[in-house]
């Protein structure tokens, strides 16, 4: 049976745990995606923020078993322990993006190995909205963001979380001048790492002021930021926490999130570094 699009997009992510050296946990949101190289070969890989894993000794994550016929075996997943630290994560080019990705090849294939397939969704650059299309959006769009705030998540069938909410600024213009845009959509610790989808079903707005009939899914970005009202009575931009804590609030959410713009994976294909023999 056909999975609808909604259904693939809980497959699209992973709950990742990540520990320091004192065995302090962190938690976030990993995307899988996959990169294509020059000779159409596929590299898997996940995608998150460089601040979920910074100082990390090892990572666990959670995949969703496969039936033999590619369909998701519900409620039968595997907790893996990367067993890599910080350093097997491949930082984006740019110092000053937040992200960073793990090739899992090797993963999938011992897995396999052992007769335990995994099923996932993965994000593709033909996901990525192209400059035209992203000129062409409305200033607001529906957005719907997966992931796993303050950590929640189904934990007995390994499944994320939807969160919907709209674009509080252009997609197509880099706000301050950096290629990322907010989002007006709740962000919690645990959302670090969260893919944010253009996703409509049934219609959507056209640039001509029409109305679509059909579908629409692309991958804007990756969510790393939001800001912040201090006690001080100050607005300020932090990371997205990977952590919750019981100690007295001194910074309070407003309900905004920065999403580094999806065009940045890019930078990682244009840097060769992972299409190698």
């Amino acid at each position: 049976m056909q999975m609808m699009l909604a259904e693939n997009l809980a497959y699209t992510t992973t709950r990742i745990e990540s520990y320091d050296q004192s065995g302090q946990r962190f938690v976030g949101t990993g995307s899988f995606y996959n990169f294509l190289c020059s000779d159409d070969r596929r590299v898997p890989v996940i995608v998150t923020n460089r601040h979920l894993i910074r100082g990390s000794t090892h990572a666990i994550i959670h995949m969703t078993r496969a039936a033999d016929n590619d369909t998701p075996l519900t409620g039968q997943f595997e907790t893996v322990d990367l067993c890599v630290s910080e350093s097997a994560w491949i930082p984006h080019p740019n110092d000053e993006v937040d992200l960073c990705v793990l090739p899992i090849a090797e993963l999938l294939r011992q897995a396999q190995a052992k007769s335990r397939r995994m099923f996932y969704r993965a994000f593709e650059k033909s996901l990525l909205p192209s400059d035209d299309e992203l000129s062409k959006l409305a200033a607001l769009e529906d957005v719907v963001m997966v992931g796993y705030p303050t950590g929640i998540w189904d934990s007995a069938n390994n499944m994320p979380v939807f969160r919907k909410g709209i674009t509080a600024t252009h997609p197509y213009i880099d706000y301050e001048g950096r290629k990322e845009f907010l989002v007006d959509i709740a962000c919690f610790p645990g959302s670090s790492g969260s893919p944010v989808l253009l996703y409509n079903m049934g219609t959507y707005p056209n640039a001509d002021g029409g109305i679509t009939v059909g579908s629409r899914l692309k991958l804007l970005g990756i969510l790393y930021a939001g800001p912040q009202y201090t006690v001080e009575g100050k607005i300020v931009v932090s990371p997205v926490p990977t952590q919750s804590t019981t100690v007295p609030t001194s910074q309070i959410p407003i309900n905004l999130g920065v999403v580094i713009r999806s065009e940045r994976l890019l930078d990682f294909e244009q840097k060769d570094l992972f299409c190698v023999s």
